[in-house]
C-alpha cells in the first residue's frame, strides 16, 4: 500500500493551489492530488475567472484581501501568465454608498464617479462608483501552469477516482478506482460542485453547503483593453470584458439549486437567456440582441457565501476546502493557506 503524508482530492484551482501551499511550506512532504476527470475540468474549466477585492462578511472580506495579494505577487513573478488587470465600474442604488465602501476593500480604491461605464446607462436612482484592483485569467491554463510546476514535488494523478475513504486513529485510507489503495496521514477534500460523491457525502453533509446552478451568456460585441468589469453590485452581476477571447461575458444570479454536477445540462435553455436579457436590458438594452450564447455549470455554495475550510472527522485527519459560491478562483490562495494553517495545528 502506497503512504503519502497528504492526498488533495480535486486537481481544480483550489486544490492545486492547496497542494503548492502544503509543498511550499514543507518541501519534504510527501503530497499526492487526484481527480476523477483531468486537471481543471469541472468548475475551473468553466470559470470567468474574475477577481475583485470585496467580500460581503468579514471572513470573505479577508479571503479577498489575501487572495488579491497572492495574485499581485503571481502576476508580477510571472508577467507572462494569463492574468489580466481590469479597472471597475460598480453601479449601485445611490443609497448604497456607505455599504460599498463597507463591502469593498480599499485595493478597490472606489470613488463616486460621474458618466456611466461604456455601453451601460444609470437607470433612475443608480449611480456608479469607479475603482482598480481588479482581474479576470484564464483558470485552466493558469491552473495547468501551477501544476507543471509542482510535477516532481508533488504527485499528480488525473483520470483517478477515489471510490472509498475511511478513517481511524491511524490515518486515512483511500480506495481508488484503478484498484490501488492509498493510506494518508490527512486528506483535503476540494470536490468543487461534487458534494454528494458518495465516499464524503455524509462527511460533508453537515456543512450545510448546497450546490447551484451558474448561467452566463456570451455577448458578441468586441471589447477593448481600456473597458472595465462593470458590476451590477444589487443583482450580483457583472458584465466581463472578456479582451483575448474577443466578446463580454454577462453572469447573472441564476436560483437552480440543489443540481448534480454529474447530470446536469451544460446547454443554456431558453428560459436562462430570457431570464438574463431581462437583466441585462435594464441596464444595457443595446446588448441584448448580443446575448445568445454561454456557458451553464455550478459551484457549491457556503451558507454564508464564504469559503469553508473545516475538519469533518473525530480524527480531524479530513479538511474540507472550498463551497466558494462561485467565487472558488477568487478565493483560492485564501483557501489554500487557510488548510495549510489547519493542518499544522
Amino acid at each position: 500500500m502506497k503512504r503519502v503524508d497528504v492526498a488533495v482530492i480535486g486537481a481544480g484551482i483550489t486544490g492545486i493551489l492547496t497542494a503548492r501551499e502544503l509543498s511550499t511550506r514543507d518541501p519534504g512532504r510527501q503530497i499526492v492530488v487526484l481527480d476523477s476527470a483531468d486537471l481543471a475540468g469541472g468548475a475551473s474549466r468553466r470559470s470567468a475567472g474574475l477577481h475583485f477585492p470585496r467580500g460581503s462578511t468579514p471572513r470573505a472580506r479577508a479571503f479577498a484581501a489575501y487572495s488579491h495579494d497572492y495574485y499581485r505577487r503571481l502576476l508580477a513573478d510571472h508577467p507572462s501568465w494569463p492574468l489580466f488587470p481590469l479597472d471597475v465600474s460598480v453601479v449601485a442604488h445611490e443609497s448604497r454608498a456607505r455599504a460599498l465602501s463597507e463591502k469593498y476593500l480599499e485595493q478597490a480604491r472606489l470613488v463616486r464617479g460621474s458618466t456611466p461605464p461604456p455601453l451601460v446607462g444609470l437607470p433612475d436612482g443608480t449611480a456608479v462608483w469607479d475603482g482598480t484592483g481588479c482581474h479576470y485569467a484564464d483558470v485552466p491554463a493558469v491552473t495547468a501552469l501551477l501544476a507543471r510546476q509542482l510535477r516532481g514535488q508533488v504527485e499528480i494523478r488525473e483520470g483517478v477516482e477515489v471510490v472509498g475513504l475511511t478513517s481511524d486513529a491511524d490515518g486515512c485510507t483511500l480506495v481508488l478506482g484503478t484498484g490501488v489503495t492509498l493510506h494518508a496521514d490527512r486528506i483535503v477534500l476540494a470536490p468543487g460542485p461534487w458534494l454528494h460523491a458518495a465516499p464524503w457525502r455524509d462527511l460533508v453533509a453537515p456543512l450545510g453547503a448546497r450546490v447551484k446552478k451558474i448561467v452566463a451568456l456570451h455577448v458578441e460585441q468586441r471589447p477593448t483593453d481600456d473597458d472595465p468589469v462593470v458590476v451590477f453590485d444589487d443583482e450580483d452581476a457583472f458584465l466581463l470584458p472578456m479582451v483575448r477571447r474577443g466578446h463580454w461575458l454577462f453572469s447573472y444570479t441564476c436560483q437552480e439549486w440543489d443540481v448534480d454536477p454529474d447530470t446536469l445540462s451544460t446547454s443554456l435553455t431558453g428560459a436562462h437567456v430570457a431570464e438574463a436579457r431581462e437583466l441585462l436590458h435594464r441596464y444595457a438594452p443595446g446588448l441584448r440582441a448580443a446575448a445568445a450564447s454561454g456557458r451553464v455549470f455550478c459551484d457549491a455554495y457556503s451558507p454564508d457565501g464564504a469559503p469553508l475550510v473545516e475538519t469533518l472527522d473525530h480524527e480531524r485527519r479530513i479538511v474540507f476546502a472550498g463551497a466558494s459560491s462561485g467565487s472558488g478562483y477568487r478565493f483560492a490562495p485564501a483557501t489554500a493557506a487557510a488548510v495549510a494553517d489547519l493542518l499544522s495545528r
